[in-house]
């Protein structure tokens, strides 16, 4: 019998923690699809092929069966969302809730806690680079927000898991290996180990397992939490 072609194709990096959150998506909701690696540091995401896809040089990039592409790993999130209601509320004020935590995640939490990785591992800041410094500080601060919420519920939008936990899951679950003590956030420490438990959960080891050895910084599935 011919076989079905999957109806998604996934063009990312096993490195990044953006290109992981959809990996993890498309896995917890039974989805098939094909994964293809691109380097970035070999720059893989520069050729004339991929930006046709996307014009930013960036992964991840999922390509539709229609052919069209989407990129974006939080807007990615939200349309596969769409296939379990489970994951992004329908009611207005829930999923605005849910929403600005995609946003807190781009623009105050992924920018430093991956950023500050990025820097030490791929391109030799010393950890004590004013820049490096500048990231762990505003780290620790995304940190703080998130403590406050999980200190006193489960999941950070609302009372059931939701994409907002996906997209913060990855670069926490791997901030030790850029330098950030959870020791001191024992709500995101407990968060992550709920999340962790769910069925069908998978981590940033599995992913280097999965789709080859690039990955030399998520060695660890829980960190020692």
């Amino acid at each position: 019998m011919p076989q079905i072609a999957p109806a998604f194709t996934l063009y990312a990096d096993p490195r990044s923690g953006n290109c992981f959150k959809v990996w993890l998506m498309l896995g917890l909701l039974d989805l098939p699809f094909q994964w293809v690696s691109v380097d970035i540091l070999n720059r893989e995401t520069q050729t004339a092929e991929f930006l046709a896809m996307n014009p930013q040089g960036m992964v991840p990039v999922l390509r539709l069966s229609s052919g069209e592409s989407l990129h974006e790993s939080n807007a990615i999130l939200c349309y596969l969302a769409q296939w379990s209601l489970n994951w992004l509320p329908r009611e207005r004020l829930n999923q605005a809730r849910v929403l600005q935590w995609l946003f807190f995640e781009q623009n105050s939490h992924e920018p430093n806690l991956a950023g500050a990785h990025f820097l030490t591992h791929y391109l030799g800041y010393a950890p004590d680079d004013p820049n490096i410094v500048g990231r762990i500080k505003r780290g620790y601060r995304a940190l703080a927000v998130m403590e406050q919420r999980l200190a006193t519920h489960d999941y950070l939008a609302g009372e059931r898991l939701t994409i907002a936990d996906i997209a913060l899951y990855p670069y926490t679950h791997t901030a030790p290996d850029a330098g950030f003590d959870l020791g001191r956030f024992p709500g995101v420490r407990a968060w992550l180990a709920r999340l962790e438990a769910q069925p069908r959960w998978l981590t940033m080891a599995a992913l280097a397992t999965s789709h080859g050895s690039l990955l030399s910084w998520s060695k660890r599935v829980l960190h020692g939490l």
